[in-house]
């Protein structure tokens, strides 16, 4: 090999081109790899980061300094972008090298040269850049996570990812899977009814946005102005004014983005009436023919942005599609171009409306203008309206990969289809299919609730009567035994019995399938309480509530019954073969507790907790982790719907399971782990969180005991928890009175038990700048009300020695 060198070297020309060889070869075949390099993602290339990574508390988690390096910036990016902060895409290094000003820097004479040779942003990077080599390096789970929080802050998400080594790109169905939007069209503003749906099943008219060679026009910032209405503008799409939105795109070229234009039925606010979907190719369509071709087959009207355009353009005149296709132009005033123009637009048999020409005289805001009643058109009166879903067919037939193809993602697909397709009606599924968590298990909880209290016991002997409490539990335990395992549950097993990533995408597709059938099953009833809400008929009502209350169907309430046959399998003997069947079913559960899934702790509807079970599941996890691993536990208290799961999922970047159309009921814990550089601050090694119902909720408001229930949740997860966070939402604390007396008595408890919980009230939406100074005599009285309810509680729990809250 040495002297093949040495012969070449003789060679000027040679060397020449050797050299140029070399360097096509570096430019192209690692522009990927150094870039990655330079993020410090490489490694995540092969191994691909996964959520439990993203959620885990590290130094950086706890910090607000500005990035120092490159390799900080993606990690900068996604902590921000999982508290949903729309600053997100703000990325930039401070390097420690940048020079300070030379006003600061003491320098009065003017140094012409130094003036223009400042820092340029071709230093930066770009944050297409960035979003892309993080959706390179991601796991199914984070690339969802990323693109529902990206879709949360109303960023455009990628719908075709490219990979710039293989020059293949990807359909990004399954990481758009989870996106779940609701929007009111004008035909339903009458009503004031709405449409929610996933966004990938939603067939909506798709405009596309592309640019053939340079482009004066910045497209998508045009783009970005064309979406937002008077009242505010947001730039949905990164654009070359932004913040190193000019710094030269090394790995994002191809990438196609999608973003969703959704109406709210308020005319004066509506840009569009109906719904939309518009796609942004990035790059020139002469370099991606595979995605501009996609693109023209699935979109309604295709804008094509261009400068100068070639008379033998085949790139536009060759699509075989359906897309309207319109022009863009800046005005030009050469003669060549508008011949050109001309001889396209006949070949594409265009009228003027489709060609658009932003001339001299025209101001942006009149482009706009003109612009959005183009697109108007198109949309009022769509010739083809496309879900993300249909459009992996087209994908296929161009050659594109789709995300959702792995084999893994396609079997537990069939898995959960197997059990969720089996269900018509909710109610009735429930009470065959999960049949001991129904009534036998809220009879148990009254016996287990009567065996500590003993409050019916009256003028028994309490033995005899403890002894007959204990009888009735064994028969209903016998009753639970006697029901063979149902064939859904049988099939739930198995499934989350099968190795890592399948049994996370089928709890997804599971917790997906359940949501859409509760979702449907919910706007329907919601359509017949609207009707009859003002009728005379009490009963068909409180009918309607009822199924209201009890149509929700979730992975919860398949991990509810595991439990409960878990919990009935322990009360028979030890060498029952049942028993033994089912005993490695608490390592299952705590097995998805270390993978980050939220596991139910109370049950919320028949308020209690499987204590055999849970312990079971927590014990299983102690043996898991190191020994002597310690939990942190933080838990949130506060009215229904003050956004105390949004407080969690924002602090902590998580996803409690907030089902569809309904509240959190009973109580939810989530683990995170702390990374080994924080231990020492935190003094722990896991934080556990725990998601409560909201207290005071109206649909307990009619029964007796719902100020117990609200006792019994308060004095649990109080006496759990290291720290309480109580949220209130709003200004006042009035409303707070209530629960702050429950918590008060919870406090008094647990200090008769040695424990000192602390204690955190969070005020929500307090945004004005006066809100600190006119509060404070809110606060003042907030402490006085404490106190008092201190000394009050403190007298009924004859504990008077405690005077004070504090």
């Amino acid at each position: 090999m040495n002297s093949t060198v040495c012969q070449l070297t003789l060679d000027p020309c040679f060397i020449r081109t050797h050299n140029w060889l070399i360097h096509i070869f570096v430019s192209t075949d690692t522009q990927l790899e150094s870039l990655l390099e330079d993020l410090g993602l490489q490694r995540h290339y092969k191994e691909k980061l996964s959520l439990s990574t993203i959620l885990q508390i590290d130094e950086k988690t706890m910090s607000d300094e500005p990035t120092k390096s490159n390799s900080d910036l993606p990690f900068y990016f996604l902590k921000k972008l999982m508290m949903v902060n729309v600053t997100a895409r703000n990325v930039k290094c401070t390097s420690v090298n940048e020079s300070p000003c030379d006003a600061t820097s003491g320098e009065t004479e003017l140094d012409f040269d130094n003036l223009f040779d400042s820092l340029h942003s071709g230093d930066m990077l770009n944050p297409l850049d960035i979003i892309t080599a993080l959706f390179l390096c991601s796991d199914g789970f984070v690339q969802q996570e990323i693109a529902l929080k990206m879709s949360m802050c109303q960023f455009s998400v990628p719908l075709l990812l490219p990979n710039c080594d293989t020059k293949q790109c990807t359909l990004m169905l399954w990481a758009l899977r989870d996106i779940v939007k609701k929007y009111r069209p004008q035909s339903l503003s009458e009503s004031k009814g709405f449409i929610e749906d996933r966004i990938v099943v939603s067939e909506l008219p798709m405009i596309s946005f592309v640019r053939l060679g340079e482009c004066s026009l910045s497209k998508s910032e045009i783009l970005n102005k064309l979406l937002s209405n008077s009242q505010q503008y947001h730039d949905t799409f990164v654009h070359r004014n932004m913040e190193c939105g000019d710094s030269p795109k090394k790995i994002s070229n191809g990438l196609a983005e999608i973003t969703w234009y959704l109406p709210c039925g308020n005319k004066n606010m509506d840009v569009f009436s109906e719904p939309v979907a518009v796609a942004n190719l990035r790059g020139d369509i002469a370099s991606f023919e595979t995605q501009f071709s996609f693109l023209c087959l699935t979109s309604a009207a295709v804008f094509v942005f261009f400068d100068n355009l070639d008379s033998q353009c085949e790139l536009l005149t060759n699509q075989n599609h359906k897309a309207q296709i319109f022009l863009v132009g800046n005005h030009q005033s050469n003669r060549s171009s508008m011949d050109a123009l001309k001889k396209v637009a006949n070949q594409l048999r265009l009228t003027n409306s489709n060609i658009l020409v932003k001339t001299k005289q025209m101001n942006d805001a009149d482009f706009v203008k003109k612009m959005r009643n183009t697109v108007r058109d198109v949309v009022e009166n769509p010739k083809m309206k496309m879900g993300i879903e249909q459009m992996a067919h087209i994908a296929h037939e161009l050659g594109i990969l789709v995300d959702e193809d792995s084999p893994d993602c396609q079997t537990a697909k069939k898995n959960a289809d197997a059990i969720t397709a089996e269900i018509q009606d909710i109610l009735k599924y429930k009470e065959s299919e999960l049949p001991l968590q129904g009534q036998i298990w809220k009879e148990l909880t009254c016996i287990e609730k009567e065996e500590y209290r003993l409050r019916k016991a009256g003028s028994k002997n309490i033995e005899m009567y403890k002894s007959d409490l204990q009888k009735q539990k064994t028969k209903l335990r016998e009753r639970q035994n006697s029901y063979d395992m149902s064939k859904a549950m049988t099939c739930f097993i198995n499934a989350i019995s099968n190795p890592g990533i399948e049994r996370c995408y089928f709890l997804k597709w599971m917790r997906m399938n359940l949501d859409n059938l509760s979702r449907e099953k919910l706007s329907v009833l919601r359509e017949q309480y609207k009707k009859k809400y003002n009728s005379k008929n009490k009963e068909e009502i409180k009918d309607i509530d009822r199924q209201l209350s009890n149509s929700s169907l979730g992975t919860e309430h398949f991990f509810r019954e595991m439990g409960q046959i878990y919990e009935a399998s322990v009360s028979l003997p030890e060498t029952h073969p049942s028993r033994q069947q089912l005993h490695h079913l608490p390592k299952l559960c705590a097995q998805l507790l270390l993978d980050g899934f939220p596991i139910e702790l109370v049950d919320g509807d028949a308020s209690n907790i499987p204590l055999r079970w849970v312990s079971d599941v927590l014990s299983q996890l102690n043996d898991m982790v190191s020994p002597k691993s310690k939990i942190l536990v933080v838990t949130v208290l506060g009215v229904q719907s003050t956004g105390k799961s949004t407080l969690l999922n924002t602090m902590f970047g998580v996803q409690f399971a907030v089902s569809s159309g309904r509240c959190t009921r009973g109580a939810f814990m989530l683990l995170i782990r702390i990374n080994e550089d924080v231990k020492k601050i935190l003094n722990c090694d896991f934080m556990m969180i725990i998601d409560t119902e909201g207290l005071k909720s109206p649909e307990l408001a009619q029964l007796d005991n719902s100020h117990e229930h609200d006792n019994e949740l308060a004095t649990l997860v109080v006496g759990l928890s290291d720290i309480t966070i109580i949220n209130i939402a709003m200004e006042n604390s009035t409303e707070m009175k209530d629960i702050l007396q429950i918590v008060v008595h919870a406090f008094l408890r647990m200090k008769e038990v040695g424990k000192k919980p602390k204690c955190q009230f969070v005020h929500q939406n307090v945004s004005d700048v006066s809100a600190h100074e006119k509060n404070l005599r809110d606060r003042k009285l907030l402490l006085q009300q404490l106190n008092e309810m201190t000394q009050a509680a403190a007298k009924m729990e004859k504990k008077e020695e405690n005077k004070n809250f504090t």
